[in-house]
């Protein structure tokens, strides 16, 4: 059942709403918009219900603040406001607001705009899903990937956990399409990333296809010597599936990883770590391929093998 947030500093009013929609779906209120913007983040709602006279935060102020984050930017925002001028119903459709409704308001009217702008809802986020999917591998893409990894590396600043990147590729792999063919090819990229996949299972982990035949990982709550030794099961993983290659190249298909592992600070830039795990994949190349390579950040490395 769809969720849904009304905001509104009239406990009536919003009660009112509650028991128009109840019946069809799951409707929580809060009567301050500091209070529906932290609600709001939990990122549950399919929908919000927005009154615009508010003490603390109007419902402009909240709306935009809701537009600029990403856990709450794709919410559709229905406006409710006993202002009827046009020009407010202008800046809030401007500011992103999906409609807007004036009291006295009926039933129906609610209903019918409640129900058209969920649906739309769910079309754009299979949109956006189908949009954010690696279409030969089933997980996730580049786009997705630049969107999610600032996301979540400013969470775990927030939280003062350990922050992993790891990137791999798959060894000579230009060698194995000249030899085995592209489609072949394909086969393996998707092989590596279901392998792959079946380690990164947790709500934090996140697996993209970072292009070609290269991927990139994001764990977090590891510490540095815990990803390390993490990653190396990954790269025993799928050196188990002996997938034959080029004999003069490799017995059978490997993959070599490289990673870095940070608690995030004040004023850290999340590109010049990821840069340091890119280096870290050069120097498991370097040494000789199917290893892991891995840095805290700083002094200390790990090196497998």
């Amino acid at each position: 059942m769809d969720h849904i947030l009304v905001i509104d500093d009239s406990r009536t009013q919003a009660e009112y709403l509650k028991s128009i929609l109840k019946s069809d779906y799951e409707v929580s209120t809060c009567q301050t918009g500091r209070e529906g913007l932290s609600m709001a983040q939990s990122g549950r709602f399919s929908l919000i219900l927005l009154d615009i006279i508010m003490p603390d935060m109007d419902g402009f102020t909240l709306l935009r603040t809701l537009q600029e984050n990403f856990p709450t930017r794709y919410i559709p925002v229905i406006l409710i406001s006993g202002l009827s001028d046009v020009q407010h119903e202008e800046k809030g459709l401007t500011l992103g607001a999906v409609d807007y409704i004036t009291k006295p308001f009926s039933p129906i009217t609610i209903r019918a705009r409640v129900n058209t702008h969920i649906k739309l809802f769910h079309f754009q986020m299979e949109f956006m899903k189908q949009a954010m999917v690696d279409q030969l591998t089933g997980i996730a893409n580049r786009r997705r990937y630049e969107e999610d990894s600032i996301m979540k590396w400013r969470e775990a600043g927030r939280l003062n956990l350990p922050f992993t990147v790891a990137i791999f590729d798959i060894d000579k792999f230009k060698v194995y399409n000249d030899t085995f063919g592209h489609p072949a090819g394909d086969k393996v990229i998707a092989a590596v990333a279901k392998t792959a996949s079946s380690y990164l299972q947790r709500a934090t982990d996140f697996l993209a296809r970072y292009g070609g035949e290269e991927f990139v990982a994001i764990v977090i709550g590891l510490d540095a010597k815990s990803a390390f030794e993490f990653f190396q099961l990954i790269r025993q993983a799928v050196e188990r599936l002996q997938i034959p290659h080029n004999p003069a190249a490799s017995p059978c298909v490997t993959i070599s990883i490289g990673g870095v592992t940070v608690v995030p600070q004040a004023g850290d830039s999340y590109d010049s770590y990821l840069k340091i795990a890119d280096t870290m994949l050069y120097n498991a190349k370097d040494l000789g391929r199917n290893r892991v390579v891995w840095s805290d950040g700083k002094k200390e490395q790990w090196l497998e093998k």
